[in-house]
């Protein structure tokens, strides 16, 4: 995305936020404005399905129940603290485990005794009475050691249970960081960790990665004309035809508002070309149904930009080409493929939404 491009989605992003917050009233805090941002950008679906809900039974939305909101969805320590509370949760569960063990390490050492006690005993046995003193004893303090030890089996099994879910919690933790929620994709955090750590594979391994940089034709004006739940159809719709055309090892990702980008390892450019026309075409051969009214809204299409890795590139170098690859298709006449090959290097370029 570039820089003018950027400039011109996060002001107008910006402005709707202002907006929203004047509609209803509200104090221009950093924090409302922040909200209003993320609801006007799409990209907290369940922060924006939470204010639909109370403006469309209310008219409006009050300030503590944007605070509320706020402290739910945005909260800078809302993760944190779920990450706090499942860790606090594993120590528990580790603490009394060990303090099971402790108790069954005790159990046995008692048994250990109780046997070296009785060996002894058997050894100044004369009568059939002492035997069988002696053979109760064995059995009471085998019966206890038993007890004792299915106890500590069971609570063995509850904790290794309990530590399954929490570990299962931790990682729907991480997966929710790393997901947006609209498309099911990877966010744009996840993008930027793996494609440092695939470039760094391919200058270790010589085997390039390759990029593709996607995004919808005349969005903002189709987002205007038919409202953003329709404009969160079209995403949905552009992200499916992209998980229909990778392969697994392909990590696909919402780049931006309207961007999608796909890193694809071990692929060449021309591999990389070939699955960015079939996306092209997947998108461009359905038809928008809006789901409100069943009125057909046409097809969508997009323009895709497609970069490979370079020996001395870096997560800016390769992303800047393919971006500028993209306004090449752009600047084309959209709905179309272009490669860093096709970048046209003249002093100035015209970039087109």
């Amino acid at each position: 995305m570039s820089n003018g491009d950027d400039f011109l989605r996060t002001i107008a992003y910006g402005e709707t936020a202002l907006d929203f917050i004047k509609t209803n009233s509200l104090p221009a805090y950093p924090r409302n404005y922040e909200l209003w941002y993320s609801y006007a950008s799409g990209f907290n679906q369940s922060l924006n399905r939470a204010i639909n809900k109370i403006i469309e039974k209310n008219g409006k939305i009050t300030a503590d129940e944007t605070q509320k909101i706020y402290n739910r969805f945005l909260s800078p320590n809302r993760l944190g603290e779920r990450i706090d509370d499942v860790g606090e949760q594993i120590s528990i569960e580790v603490k009394n485990l060990l303090a099971s063990i402790d108790s069954g390490k005790v159990a046995t050492d008692e048994y250990g005794g109780r046997l070296r006690t009785a060996l002894e005993s058997l050894q100044e046995v004369n009568t059939r009475e002492e035997l069988e003193q002696v053979i109760r004893g064995l059995i009471n303090a085998t019966t206890a050691t038993a007890e004792t030890n299915g106890d500590l089996k069971n609570q063995l099994i509850s904790a290794r249970k309990q530590i399954s879910t929490l570990r299962d919690s931790l990682e729907a933790i991480r997966y929710e960081s790393l997901t947006d929620e609209l498309t099911t994709l990877n966010n744009r955090k996840h993008f930027d960790q793996s494609l440092e750590k695939e470039l760094q594979e391919a200058a270790n391994t010589g085997r390039p990665v390759a990029l593709l940089l996607t995004d919808i034709d005349h969005f903002k004006q189709f987002n205007d004309n038919y409202g953003h739940q329709t404009g969160d159809q079209v995403l949905r719709l552009v992200a499916l035809s992209v998980k229909q055309n990778i392969n697994s090892h392909d990590i696909a990702c919402r780049y931006g508002g309207e961007e999608f980008g796909i890193i694809m390892p071990h692929c060449t450019l021309e591999k990389a070309k070939e699955v960015a026309e079939r996306i092209r075409r997947t998108v461009t051969s359905k038809e928008l149904v809006k789901r409100s009214t069943g009125e057909n809204l046409g097809r969508i299409t997009i323009s895709i930009g497609v970069a490979i890795s370079h020996p001395d590139d870096t997560l800016h170098s390769i992303v800047s080409r393919a971006d500028d690859a993209l306004y090449t298709a752009k600047n084309a006449g959209r709905n179309l493929v272009r490669s860093e090959k096709d970048i046209d290097r003249g002093p100035a370029k015209n970039h087109v939404a």
